[in-house]
């Protein structure tokens, strides 16, 4: 989730000049429409194609916003049915845009298992070379909230909720998703597609674990947290009991830096970023020592 600020109305005419541009260039691009859904990109659906026009980078402290991650990880992981097939690449007055292969499929809404299960095929994959590296343990995971919270104007009582202990970073960190959220995967034919991947790490796999399980991220995707059983089903069927374990360990650190996400995004105005916020709030009391 990357939104900024609402996403900006691009200039008079661009779109025309874009798709002429593209079929151009050898895309067949018929009437393009805008998908509903992108929040932090300019995204249509042509034909067979999906088109996104990257947005420019509005220093978002915790979802980066990176074409050449995307267009990387899409090569990588080519044929393995996780991702979409990357199409074509380019630059049209100063603006990235990337095409890939449209997957009739529909934001995830059931089956939290399968979800854990895709997660965990993709941590075992190899990452393609330049993608930074992630937060790593509970003390980067502390400077990385503490550096939302000095962009926010109010603190809420946030610093005050900082979790207690030390978490130490995971030796070998792995590929993850970055933004693993219910509308980043798609459901089709029996079968999970992970797509807008801007934010591609070198990190945690708690990572992607805790963003899914994240109630903030379940609202605002999704209308509601998950169930008690769906968090359940979502730690049950992911492979690796040693990761599942580290991700509940660190789960008052991931709630502690959501929360102050959610604060930052409710401060350049949104209703629903403040209900987030409270959600990540009240479940990080739930779970922090008194």
């Amino acid at each position: 989730m990357t939104l900024e600020t609402a996403l900006q109305p691009l200039p008079d005419q661009f779109e025309t000049r874009f798709f002429a541009h593209l079929s151009a260039t050898g895309l067949h691009v018929p009437a393009p429409r805008r998908l509903a859904g992108g929040r932090s990109n300019h995204v249509w659906r042509a034909g067979a194609l999906v088109i996104k026009l990257y947005a420019a980078d509005g220093a978002n402290p915790l979802f980066a916003n990176d074409p050449e991650r995307e267009a990387a990880v899409l090569t990588a992981l080519s044929g393995t049915g996780m991702v979409p097939p990357l199409v074509q690449i380019g630059v049209f007055e100063g603006r990235n845009w990337l095409s890939y292969a449209h997957v009739n499929g529909s934001p995830w809404e059931e089956d939290a298992g399968h979800v854990a299960q895709l997660l965990g095929r993709l941590h075992d994959l190899a990452p393609p070379s330049g993608l930074p590296a992630g937060a790593n343990g509970s003390a980067a995971l502390e400077r990385q909230t503490s550096g939302i919270l000095a962009r926010c104007t109010e603190q809420k009582g946030l610093p005050e909720l900082r979790p207690l202990g030390r978490i130490p970073p995971l030796p070998q960190p792995v590929l993850i998703h970055g933004d693993p959220v219910p509308g980043n995967l798609l459901a089709h034919d029996g079968t999970l597609t992970l797509i807008d991947w801007q934010c591609p790490q070198v990190g945690d796999p708690a990572e992607d674990l805790a963003l899914f399980l994240s109630p903030a991220m379940q609202l605002m995707y999704r209308g509601a947290p998950l169930s008690k059983a769906e968090e359940d089903a979502f730690l049950t069927g992911y492979p690796d009991r040693r990761i599942t374990g580290r991700a509940l360990a660190l789960m008052p650190w991931f709630h502690w830096r959501m929360a102050a996400y959610c604060l930052w995004r409710a401060e350049r105005g949104g209703e629903k970023d403040w209900q987030a916020f409270e959600l990540e709030r009240a479940a990080l009391q739930s779970i922090r020592p008194k």
